[in-house]
Parts: structure tokens; C-alpha cells; sequence
């Protein structure tokens, strides 16, 4: 007969499992070397917590924004804005550029008036007749401003009608015709996107942009991948260097087939061509007859969203389902 002590030394033990408590005893280390022990070790170990050498490296700025760290930097510029992107399901924008200094209409009004007033007590002044001219063309620029917003509402609208996740409006986030296309969507309670830049002079976000669809960068070449990872439609409003920057970039990039094709539409037909002459580059050979057609022109936002709208089903490229296309 088996003897049942030899089957309980036989089975194996039950593993020991680390206890989830606080430890009841320190481990060695937890506290600094005393200065009975060494009356010089306290300012020894005070120096070496000092040492930048010492600062854990996610924790050391001055580590983190060194040359030899950019690489890292341009991932993280990156990997943040991606990840918000993906974690609200942004599948496709519409990308929106213009000037920052095109205002709404009511304060290019009051703009107007306050330099004719400044004026009118120093009729003589070269600067301030420059500075009228300049806001008189500023408060008919102004119209943009309105038709920026419309652009926001429209596709504000459609956000949620897209096919493979959301479509919204992306700006740079900033004041002028970024502002009016945000503005456009939080209208029509749709989401937008923002993707600002850290200037020497700060620049704020303005108070249209979804708060967790609004992006820091320190990088113009990262945030312009961003910019265009995405974009279904590039519309450009009357705009200054930066808006040309982005604008012939994106230009470039269809032409050389760097990216997939999308609509280019430049809204306010007499301001891009006197600021941007495509049959004079065409005539001196510096670009083909083909690149004209790499844009378009439009007048208002309601145009400039059905061109991109029926850009997008002649290609056969809609992101929208038949279901749910859109207007």
C-alpha cells in the first residue's frame, strides 16, 4: 500500500507569489550616505544629483533639445499630431489656406475707420494715406473671410457622411481665413483641425479649432507632411508667403507625382492670377501647358466645395458613399 506522506513530498510545491504590499524593509540605498559615516559624502552626492549627466533623459530639456536629439524631435513632432489624428478617426481633410490678416468684415471695418481717423488729423502723412489704401483693400478682401466660413460649414456638414472615417476641415490653426473655416465648422458643430507653429512671436491658436484636434509644432516640415498626408482638396484664399509656400509646394509635389492628385482650388480668380501668372511661366517654358491644369479657379466657398465634391466623383476617388454624397 502506498503510503500517502510519500505522495504529499511528492507534488510539487505551489509557486511563491510576489506580494502587490509595500516592501516592510528598504533596500539598501534608499536613503543617502550618512555624514557620520563621511562628512564630505552629503555635498558629493548633492554634486552628482546636480549633474545634468544625472537627469533622467525624458526628463532633461536641455538634453532633449540638443542637436545630436533632432532626430528624435522630428519623430515626436510628428508621432503626437498621428496619433491624436487616428485615435478621432480622421481619414481624410480639406485642407484651407489665406492670409492672416484677412478679418471679418465688421473689423476690417473698424480697422478702416480708425486709420481715416488718424488721417484726418495728419492729411499729410505718407505712411497713414499707405496704410488707408492698404485697409480699404483689406475690408474688400473681407468677403473671403465669409467665404472661408462657408467653406467650414460645408464640409463641417459632411464630416460624418465620409467613407472610411471623418472628413474635416485642417487650417494652420492661426487668425484671417484659418480662423473663418474653423469658425465655419464649430458653426455647424463639426470638429476641425489646427496645426500651429511655435514662432519667435507667439502665435495663438485662435478659438475655433477642436481643443484636442489643435497641434504645436516645432518643425515647418513636419507640419506641412501633416498638412498634406491626409488632404483631399487643397483651397487656397487670397494669401501671402506662407499661403504661396504651401500652395506651390503642394503644386510641385502633384506635378512630379511625389503625391496622388487632389483639387487645387484658388478662390478669387483676379487676385491669383495677377499674384500668380501661370501663362507667363507657361510662355517662358518654365512650365508645361499640362500644369495649368493642376488647379482651378472659384468665387465663392458653396463653388470651391462642389468643384472638389465633383473633382473627386469624376475620378472616381469620392470620399463620400453614394449613399451619402454630398450636395
Amino acid at each position: 500500500m502506498t503510503d500517502p506522506r510519500d505522495a504529499a513530498h511528492s507534488a510539487p510545491a505551489r509557486p511563491s507569489l510576489a506580494s502587490t504590499r509595500p516592501r516592510a524593509q528598504s533596500l539598501p540605498g534608499c536613503t543617502p550616505k550618512p555624514k557620520r559615516e563621511d562628512p564630505a559624502a552629503p555635498d558629493r552626492t548633492a554634486a552628482i544629483l546636480a549633474s545634468p549627466s544625472y537627469a533622467p533623459a525624458d526628463h532633461d530639456l536641455s538634453f532633449l533639445a540638443s542637436d545630436a536629439l533632432r532626430g528624435v524631435r522630428l519623430q515626436l513632432d510628428y508621432e503626437k499630431a498621428e496619433l491624436f489624428l487616428e485615435r478621432h478617426r480622421i481619414a481624410h481633410t480639406i485642407v484651407v489656406f489665406g492670409s492672416t490678416r484677412l478679418t471679418e468684415p465688421a473689423s476690417a471695418t473698424a480697422q478702416l475707420a480708425a486709420l481715416e481717423t488718424e488721417l484726418a488729423a495728419a492729411p499729410g502723412d505718407a505712411e497713414l494715406t499707405r496704410q488707408v489704401a492698404v485697409a480699404r483693400r483689406l475690408l474688400v478682401n473681407s468677403r473671403y473671410y465669409d467665404e472661408a466660413r462657408a467653406v467650414g460649414r460645408l464640409v463641417g456638414e459632411a464630416s460624418t457622411r465620409a467613407t472610411g472615417g471623418r472628413v474635416v476641415v485642417m487650417t494652420g490653426g492661426g487668425p484671417g481665413i484659418m480662423e473663418a473655416a474653423n469658425r465655419g465648422a464649430s458653426d455647424v458643430a463639426s470638429q476641425s483641425v489646427g496645426l500651429n507653429i511655435t514662432l519667435p512671436h507667439e502665435q495663438f491658436p485662435n478659438p475655433y479649432v477642436t481643443p484636442e484636434l489643435c497641434f504645436s509644432f516645432h518643425y515647418f516640415a513636419i507640419r506641412k507632411l501633416h498638412f498634406l498626408q491626409r488632404a483631399r482638396a487643397l483651397i487656397a484664399f487670397p494669401g501671402g508667403f506662407g499661403t504661396l509656400d504651401e500652395l506651390f509646394e503642394t503644386l510641385t509635389l502633384i506635378q512630379t507625382r511625389k503625391m496622388p492628385a487632389v483639387p487645387v482650388v484658388l478662390v478669387g480668380r483676379e487676385y491669383w492670377q495677377r499674384a500668380f501668372d501661370a501663362e507667363f511661366l507657361v510662355a517662358e517654358g518654365t512650365i508645361d501647358p499640362e500644369d495649368r491644369e493642376l488647379f482651378g479657379y472659384a468665387e465663392t466657398g458653396a463653388e470651391a466645395w462642389d468643384i472638389v465634391c465633383r473633382w473627386h466623383a469624376a475620378a472616381g476617388t469620392s470620399i463620400f458613399s453614394q449613399a451619402g454624397a454630398s450636395r
